[in-house]
């Protein structure tokens, strides 16, 4: 039995974006897993054994040794299974691309999450912040891609990956505010590149939908806070 059909887990929820990488990863390795969905406002005893520190998913289970962090479980799969590669070969390429993964869960991200969490014009002002992130991914996808579909060029890389997670939750954001983030006329490449992600055999099958996450959020989380009373 080779690699890729060994004992492989996933302990995760499908809305999670953090989880939606490690699902896509495996997939364009052709690995074989068991996806452990968690419940909604409870951690499994096997989530807590698995990630005592920071107790949250994404966590990946491989001859029964769990890995934690989506992007380390993204470079674990990497390293580990065979196919195609995931970072790029070269090192400085390498550094590139895990700068603007890293750019994605420290800028693009909290404004993405966030923005629910407003009211008024500062719902305004996280739109913005949100235009200008995938503004910026938009320059990054011409330079890193060498004019082919994706970030790692002809085929998904370790920068694809990181943002895939993020595609249906900004759609949530376009139905729910009513407005266009992913504008082909203001980011033509970057909109090129939803359309070719979400063909992408490693993704189309399990990518959710804006109308899914949407109820979703209305099951589980309910409406926005309301605003505070003056």
């Amino acid at each position: 039995m080779g690699k890729n059909h060994e004992e492989v887990q996933l302990i995760g929820t499908w809305v999670s974006p953090f989880v939606f990488r490690a699902r896509v990863a495996l997939n364009l390795k052709s690995v074989s897993y068991e996806f452990l969905e968690e419940k909604v406002g409870a951690k499994s005893d096997l989530l807590l054994k698995s990630n005592p520190v920071h107790k949250k998913i994404p966590v990946l289970i491989h001859h029964g040794k769990p890995i934690c962090e989506s992007l380390v479980i993204v470079q674990y799969i990497d390293e580990v299974f065979d196919g195609v590669k995931i970072l790029p070969e070269d090192p400085y390429d390498r550094a590139i691309h895990r700068f603007w993964a890293a750019f994605l869960d420290d800028k693009f991200f909290p404004a993405l999450k966030t923005i629910r969490m407003v009211q008024g014009e500062e719902v305004q002002k996280k739109l913005v912040e949100i235009k200008e992130g995938l503004a910026l991914l938009d320059e990054a996808l011409v330079k890193l891609s060498k004019g082919k579909p994706f970030f790692g060029g002809d085929q998904l890389g370790y920068l694809d990956i990181a943002l895939s997670g993020f595609v249906a939750w900004i759609q949530v954001r376009e139905k729910t505010y009513d407005v266009k983030l992913i504008d082909e006329s203001i980011i033509p490449n970057l909109a090129a590149w939803v359309d070719s992600l979400r063909a992408h055999p490693a993704v189309k099958d399990i990518i959710p939908t804006a109308d899914g996450l949407i109820e979703w959020v209305r099951v589980n989380l309910g409406p926005p806070p309301a605003p505070a009373a003056n």
